[in-house]
């Protein structure tokens, strides 16, 4: 069981940035993977940045350029620096581990971003 808690969300306005935090309990040699998703209101959950535990990172097309994923592996956490936040960015983001050799994933609780003047 990995248990994730995240950190950082909050209001902030078009342009501004934020960065999130998310602090596994537990380092595992079963994660495979960590990234951020997204949900906004009325609409799926998408997924934003992943890091793969090889080095590997993907963004979404809507981020890319703007958003940074990283991961402090001495630390368990993996952060999401965003920068030039638009309103469009509003959403909770949730944070996700996936595992090996199940395929269970852990979610956070979620952390609400508001871009809003």
């Amino acid at each position: 069981q990995v248990q994730l808690v995240e950190s950082g969300g909050g209001l902030v306005q078009p342009g501004g940035s934020l960065r999130l935090s998310c602090a596994a309990s537990r380092s595992s040699s079963s994660i495979t993977a960590m990234g951020w998703y997204r949900q906004a209101p009325g609409k799926q959950r998408e997924l934003v940045a992943g890091i793969f535990t090889g080095g590997s990172i993907n963004y979404a097309d809507s981020v890319k350029g703007r958003f940074t994923i990283s991961r402090d592996n001495a630390k368990n956490t993996v952060y999401l620096q965003m920068n030039s936040l638009k309103p469009e960015d509003t959403a909770v983001y949730y944070c996700n581990a996936a595992t090996a050799p199940y395929g269970i994933n852990y979610w956070g609780q979620g952390t609400l971003v508001t871009v809003s003047s």
